[in-house]
């Protein structure tokens, strides 16, 4: 029976791999600091093939017997989270990626980083390929985020060419589903809480900012294909259905069939302009795409939210 570790395992993305490796047959340990996750996340799958350990990847990390896998999910990943909490996500995409390398070194396992595309920054290059080195500014907010992943991606690469460890890297597009907080500054847990209470749907800038969102369980399917492939450079994973900021707030008003009108606040400094994944490579290489089309996965987060107590402030 495969043994994994799932750095981040009290997150919203990392709860979600601890639950699929669970229905995989694998024994898990969830790792966490809760420092944005929360074991409400994963506290349906205590079991005994299921475990949490408590602790902060930057430090040492210590695990007693074999160990197959390491999905390392570890980081704030909210521009809310990483604004307030930059030291600790420069720490953790720096410190925290060297334990967990070091760990998969350790105990010969195969080794994932969860990182993203904000590494391609306000990209210049629509869609974004693998192959782009994208336009970062590395020294404004969102740079302890985009530079914290840019080096991660370094220091995983460099521990496979110079130390041999089968590692692999997959660069994130937006995502979205269960379990996301409300109020994390992403857009879906903004929206549909404040469409559910009739509230403004706050919008920054004039909307017409693109993403392309991905349903959760779309792409942790994708994230178990890459980790078991033979392939070592960066993949992408996401959705490359691209749409406007204001058109998903749209989404979100009609699917709840809320009273909500639209509001603008000011564009963030460095808020990228577009955003769309190139999956070719994921198609060919791992014979992935997306299954769930949005307004189904939108259905599935809003009943999810719709379960949960509002927040007091929205």
């Amino acid at each position: 029976m495969p043994r994994s570790l799932v750095t981040g395992g009290a997150g919203f993305l990392g709860s979600h791999l601890c639950e699929y490796l669970l229905r995989k047959g694998h024994r898990v340990i969830a790792m966490d600091n809760l420092l944005t996750g929360t074991t409400d996340n994963i506290a349906h799958l205590q079991g005994d093939r299921f475990s949490f350990v408590r602790h902060d990847i930057t430090e040492y990390i210590y695990l007693a017997g074999k160990l197959d896998f390491v999905w390392h999910f570890a980081s704030p990943a909210s521009p809310l989270d990483y604004l307030q909490l930059p030291i600790q996500t420069l720490k953790v995409g720096a410190l925290g990626t060297h334990k967990a390398l070091g760990l998969a070194m350790e105990k010969k396992a195969k080794f994932i980083l969860a990182s993203t595309s904000e590494v391609y920054g306000d990209p210049l290059i629509h869609p974004q390929q693998e192959n782009y080195w994208g336009n970062v500014n590395p020294v404004g907010p969102r740079g302890v985020y985009d530079e914290a992943k840019r080096f991660a991606e370094a220091l995983t690469m460099a521990y496979h060419r110079y130390n041999g460890v089968d590692t692999k890297i997959v660069r994130i597009f937006n995502t979205y589903g269960p379990r996301m907080r409300p109020n994390d500054g992403r857009a879906i847990p903004t929206f549909v809480p404040q469409a559910l209470a009739d509230k403004p749907i706050t919008v920054f800038g004039d909307g017409s900012q693109t993403r392309s969102f991905c349903y959760v369980d779309d792409l942790i399917e994708g994230i178990h294909r890459l980790m078991m492939s033979d392939y070592h450079e960066p993949v992408n994973i996401g959705n490359p259905q691209e749409m406007t900021i204001r058109q998903m707030a749209e989404s979100v008003i009609r699917l709840t069939s809320s009273r909500s009108k639209i509001v603008q606040k000011p564009l963030p400094v460095d808020d990228p302009k577009v955003r769309q994944p190139d999956i070719g490579l994921a198609i060919k290489l791992l014979d992935w795409q997306p299954q769930v089309d949005l307004q189904e996965g939108l259905r599935r987060t809003i009943a999810w939210f719709r379960s949960k107590p509002l927040p007091e402030e929205i």
